[in-house]
């Protein structure tokens, strides 16, 4: 079983292992959450949707259906 985005906590960092092929995979290349990219989780709406994800130095807000399809190995220390 493998990690999503979506599961990931507020403080949680990890980098992405591969995007589920979707109609929005190009859309998550394109926003530069892609194979290898470091992402971290900073924070969550009050009811949980969308996050907030520190992409190479900028915040990006994601649905939680978008962060299901990023698949994520954790940051190793």
């Amino acid at each position: 079983m493998s990690i999503t985005l979506k599961s990931y906590k507020p403080g949680q960092s990890g980098h992405v292992k591969s995007i589920t092929a979707n109609g929005l995979a190009p859309k998550l290349v394109e926003m530069g959450i892609y194979e290898g990219q470091l992402l971290k989780v900073l924070y969550r709406a009050p009811l949980g949707d969308p996050i907030a994800v520190d992409v190479g130095g900028y915040v990006l807000s994601l649905r939680l259906d978008e962060a299901a399809l990023v698949q994520m190995e954790n940051e190793k220390l």
